[in-house]
């Protein structure tokens, strides 16, 4: 994550993202920089237009993960659908409850 803002802090600042100024402020704040993370993080945002993706709230590209509307959706749909297996599930004990009387 600290990669990704330090890229914020450069836009931010209307500087140039390298993998230098990365470096920098990475170790400015203390954290070793790992010269791999920065060049991939500097690839990815080659062909990034940052000032776009900011107003119009487009996540980086995460490699398939959901946007976040779409992880709630799933995270909704993973709720209910979990809700409808306890009602099956009480259901199914209330009725063996009631067979258990029979006996």
């Amino acid at each position: 994550m600290e990669y990704v803002y330090s890229a914020l802090v450069l836009h931010s600042a209307g500087k140039d993202i390298t993998e230098e100024g990365v470096a920098n402020i990475l170790n400015a704040a203390g954290i070793e920089a790992d010269e791999s993370r920065i060049k991939a993080l500097t690839a990815c945002l080659d062909e990034v237009d940052i000032q776009k993706a900011i107003e119009e709230g487009i996540a980086m590209p995460t490699g398939g993960a959901p946007s976040v509307p779409e992880a709630e959706e799933e995270a909704e749909e993973e709720e209910e659908e979990e809700e409808e297996e306890r009602d099956e599930e009480k259901e199914k004990e209330e009725a063996a409850a009631g067979l258990g009387s029979l006996f």
